[in-house]
C-alpha cells in the first residue's frame, strides 16, 4: 500500500499524482474531475499503473468513472502504461496527440526504440511489458480539438520542440496547463527561496529548438494561470519562468552547436561532460546550498537521456546537409 504523500491536490479538481518512476518526485500524472468523470494526463509506465489505481481508490474513486486517458506524447515516461491502464477502465478514451497514436496501438517499434536507448535489462526494470490500445477505444487529437468532461472541456494545442508528436491540454476552466515536457524539467529539490530552476529535454528523437521557441509562445498565447510538468509538479505564473526555459534551450543548442565542429566519434560521452558542467553548475549557482554529488544523482537520468537527444539532432543535421536541404 502506497502513502498519502504520493499524490496531491492542486485545486478543487485537479491531482498530481507520482507514478514512481526513476525515483520519488521525477515522473507524475495529473487526475482531473469535472461532475462525476476523470481524466488522467500522462499515466507514467505500464508498471505505474497499480501505483495509479490505488490512489484512485484511495481518492474514492471508481475506474469506471475515467472518461479519458490523455498522454502529452508517447515516450514511455508518459504514455507506456497507457495500455495497461486502459484495460483497467472500461469506459475510458484513450486521445494523444495523432502522430503518437499509432504508437500506442502498435507499440512494437516504440518498445523496440526504447530498449535500443535504455538497453532491454533496463527498459524491462523500468517500464515493464508494452499492452496495445484497442483502436476503437481511441481518438487522434489535431489542434483545436476539445474534450468534454464532466460539462467542461479540455483543450489541446499541438507543441513540438521535445518531440514532434507533443501536445498539450489546457483547462480554460481552472487555468492549469498540462504540458507534459515542453515546460521543462523542474524539480522542487533545486529550488532556491521559492524561484525554479528550469531545464530543456532533449531526449532523444525529435529535438527542434525553433518549434519548440514556438510552442513557448502557443502556451503563453493561452494565459494559463499554472504548468502542471510532468517532471515534476505544477508551476504557479508560467510567464514569469518561461524566460529560463528559453535559455535552458539555447544553452543546450550552444553546446550542440560547438560539439558538432569535432569528430562524430566519442561526440556522446563529450556531450555528456559538457552538460554535467553546464546543468550541475547552473543548479549550485542557483541555490549554493545543494551538495555537488546530490544534484548529480537528480540529474543523472536526464543528462544522459539529453547528450543522447543532441547526438541524435546533430546526426539529422549532417544528414540534411547532405542532401542539401
Amino acid at each position: 500500500m502506497q502513502q498519502a504523500h504520493d499524490f496531491r491536490q492542486l485545486d478543487d479538481h485537479t491531482w498530481l499524482i507520482d507514478t514512481g518512476l526513476n525515483r520519488p518526485g521525477h515522473t507524475g500524472c495529473y487526475l482531473v474531475r469535472y461532475g462525476d468523470e476523470l481524466a488522467l494526463i500522462d499515466c507514467g509506465a505500464s508498471n505505474s499503473v497499480p501505483r495509479l489505481l490505488d490512489v484512485l481508490a484511495r481518492l474514492g474513486f471508481s475506474t469506471g468513472q475515467v472518461r479519458y486517458i490523455l498522454p502529452t506524447h508517447v515516450h514511455l515516461d508518459h504514455a507506456g502504461g497507457a495500455g495497461r491502464l486502459l484495460a483497467h477502465c472500461p469506459e475510458a478514451t484513450l486521445a494523444t496527440h495523432h502522430k503518437g497514436l499509432p504508437h500506442l496501438v502498435d507499440p512494437e517499434r516504440l518498445q523496440q526504440g526504447a530498449m535500443a536507448v535504455y538497453g532491454e535489462a533496463a527498459f524491462r526494470e523500468l517500464f515493464g511489458r508494452l499492452e496495445p490500445a484497442p483502436a476503437e477505444r481511441c481518438r487522434a487529437l489535431h489542434e483545436g480539438d476539445s474534450l468534454e468532461l464532466g460539462g467542461q472541456e479540455l483543450h489541446f494545442i499541438e507543441t513540438p520542440g521535445h518531440a514532434n508528436h507533443h501536445g498539450c491540454f489546457f483547462d480554460p476552466q481552472g487555468g492549469n496547463l498540462f504540458t507534459g515536457d515542453i515546460f521543462g524539467l523542474h524539480y522542487p529539490e533545486l529550488d532556491h527561496d521559492g524561484e525554479p530552476l528550469l531545464i530543456a529535454t532533449t531526449t532523444p528523437v525529435a529535438f527542434d529548438p525553433v518549434a519548440w521557441q514556438e510552442s513557448i509562445d502557443r502556451m503563453l498565447a493561452l494565459q494559463p494561470r499554472r504548468a502542471c510538468l510532468t517532471h515534476f509538479g505544477p508551476l504557479d505564473d508560467p510567464a514569469r519562468w518561461a524566460p529560463r526555459l528559453r535559455q535552458s534551450i539555447e544553452d543546450h543548442v550552444t553546446i550542440a552547436l560547438e560539439e558538432e565542429k569535432k569528430t562524430p566519434e566519442g561526440r556522446e560521452a563529450r556531450l555528456l561532460e559538457d552538460l554535467r558542467r553546464l546543468l550541475v553548475g547552473q543548479a549550485l549557482a542557483h541555490n549554493p546550498g545543494l551538495d555537488q554529488t546530490r544534484v548529480e544523482k537528480l540529474l543523472e537520468v536526464d543528462l544522459t537521456l539529453n547528450a543522447q537527444g543532441l547526438a541524435i539532432w546533430l546526426a539529422r543535421r549532417a544528414r540534411h546537409r547532405e542532401k542539401g536541404l
